[in-house]
């Protein structure tokens, strides 16, 4: 798509935080969404919305900070007071709060005429927000906020959103009111309490709000939070293409590309020397001690191929993931690590990830580490492990130590291996780039997916190695993801029950991946049964001879 395109896709648009100490710590204001919203229904948000072209109108009426200030803190050139500008507006209509002094420097409190009636007629488009302002003498004190950070919509959505992210104190003396169309409900909540509710499946959470939720939750006070706000303005969100290789030649990478974070890391000089391209049997050194070489097995569901990994010093190697049984693909592993390959590690024991296992062995003599296989179809029963790891161990490496992390939900014997020392996560299937994880029951299970990749969230990373495709980077920002978009689908499969049940699984399934192109339906169907399950064991959902029909717990859902 042409620059030019792109951009008048992208809305400005601007998000505020309005934070207090309460008495057990740091709290922060979350508004939820109508139901029958069509961007993020029932959702908790940050009071926010898009810039307006009228903002810019009320530059004469904010102080504290200038455009010119604000603007460089924004990394913009002009116009960075507008976004603050439309964070205290959207606070205004959303919330019924109102960040502004007036001549004597007070803020509005209690049943100040501005947070009532003239709250409603800004809702009511019967005046604008500056001449609200105007007529009861407010001016806007922007130096009351502090920016957090910056999101822009990835790419694929109709509606895109360039975002910076405020926080502020609360003004005291005023109580929160929701709009009651936009808004319907509103909870002033701890961030432990917020992420908690959020992976209980008890207050929808979409990722830039988790993301700046993690960030407040390192503070323990308002004061502390705004100081480091006010004193370290966020490192811009990377925005230029980088340079790289592909097929011989020099390229850019765009920020929105898969290899993008790969390329970033592997040549932070932009020297152009890093691949943006997964070619099956190169080596690739990704951390000192680790190389990745991709299988050849490009499909559907492996993308362009099954990552091997392989951990070394040049005396000592092991492998994690040998992929299928390919000859050639074992081959070349084992002439990296001259031949001497001491252990095979497996994420788990699909067939396009553990089958090498045994043909390593017999050639080496290598033990093998994993859990064994569940039964049923798709997995390698010939898998013998030499060794079961725990939970929480650590196994020493010539790479540095891995820490074995159970996490059941893609496949119930799955594992994952965070190299510390490199803050370095193997992922297996469990974060996959580029596409969701396939949760096919009986072995798949929702909840215990669910429930794994917030563990996960828990560990100290900050690069995925996942199972098939480049390094994720954001890591954190990536499970995030992936836990609001289980969620988010898991609203519309209870949707979908409440609406239309008792239904049948491929009915259920065309209602609620509607978005999912024919082709995958089938796919979605085993995704749709796992969500089902998970919601069965909750109560949330029940399963007759007609067909599936949501649970008692639902009767609050639709409003």
């Amino acid at each position: 798509m042409p620059q030019h395109d792109r951009a008048k896709r992208i809305r400005p648009a601007a998000t505020l935080a309005l934070v207090r100490d309460g008495e057990t710590g740091l709290e922060v204001l979350l508004l939820q969404r109508t139901w029958q919203a069509a961007f993020l229904p029932g959702y908790h948000v940050f009071p926010g919305g898009a810039v307006d072209a009228g903002d810019a109108d009320l530059r004469a009426l904010v102080e504290g900070r200038d455009d010119a200030e604000i603007s460089q803190v924004l990394s913009l050139d002009e116009g960075g007071v507008d976004y603050m500008i439309a964070a205290l507006r959207e606070c205004l209509e959303e919330a019924g709060v109102l960040l502004a002094r007036d001549a004597e420097g007070a803020l509005p409190t209690g049943r100040h005429p501005v947070l009532a009636e003239g709250r409603e007629a800004l809702r009511r488009e019967r005046t604008s927000f500056g001449a609200l302002c105007e007529h009861h003498g407010l001016r806007l004190p922007l130096d009351r906020l502090a920016h957090l950070g910056r999101w822009v919509t990835p790419p694929g959505p109709p509606r895109r959103f360039d975002t910076h992210f405020f926080v502020a104190l609360a003004p005291p003396g005023q109580c929160v009111v929701p709009d009651g169309s936009e808004i319907i409900d509103h909870a002033w909540v701890s961030v432990a309490h917020a992420l908690q509710a959020h992976r209980r499946g008890e207050m929808a959470l979409s990722y830039p709000t988790l993301r700046t939720l993690r960030l407040i939750g390192d503070f323990p006070t308002a004061e502390s939070l705004l100081r480091h706000g006010h004193a370290n303005p966020p490192t811009p969100r990377p925005g230029r293409p980088w340079p790289a290789q592909r097929q011989g030649e020099a390229c850019q990478v765009e920020p929105d590309a898969p290899a993008y974070a790969e390329v970033r890391r592997l040549d932070p000089d932009r020297y152009a020397t890093a691949s943006a391209e997964i070619v099956p049997g190169r080596a690739v050194t990704l951390a000192p001690g680790v190389i990745r070489v991709t299988a050849p097995n490009p499909g559907a569901m492996t993308g362009p191929g099954t990552n091997s990994y392989l951990l070394g010093d040049g005396r000592e190697h092991l492998v994690i993931d040998p992929g299928p049984e390919d000859p050639g693909h074992l081959e070349r592993l084992l002439t990296l690590a001259g031949g001497h390959i001491s252990r095979v590690l497996v994420t788990h024991t699909h067939i396009d990830h553990s089958p090498g296992a045994a043909w390593l062995k017999a050639r080496t003599g290598a033990r093998l580490v994993g859990l064994p296989p569940p039964a049923g179809a798709g997995q390698d029963a010939a898998f013998v492990p030499d060794y079961r790891p725990r939970h929480g161990e650590r196994i020493a490496t010539p790479a540095g130590t891995l820490k074995v992390l159970h996490t059941p939900g893609h496949a119930s014997n799955h594992l994952c291996y965070l190299l510390e020392s490199q803050r370095l996560l193997f992922s297996g299937d469990q974060v996959m780039q580029g596409s969701t994880v396939v949760i096919n029951p009986p072995d798949g299970d929702m909840a215990a997916y669910i429930t794994a990749l917030s563990a996960l969230g828990e560990e100290a990373f900050d690069t995925i190695a996942p199972g098939h495709g480049f390094l994720i980077g954001e890591a954190h920002g990536a499970i995030d993801f992936l836990i609001t978009h289980r969620l988010a689908r898991e609203h519309k499969v209870r949707l979908a029950l409440s609406r239309h049940g008792p239904v049948s699984l491929e009915t259920l399934t065309r209602l609620a991946y509607d978005d999912v192109p024919e082709a995958k339906q089938g796919l979605a169907t085993r995704s749709a049964l796992a969500h089902l399950l998970k919601l069965e064991a909750e109560e949330r959902a029940m399963q007759s001879e007609n067909g599936w029909a949501s649970g008692e717990a639902l009767s609050s859902l639709v409003h």
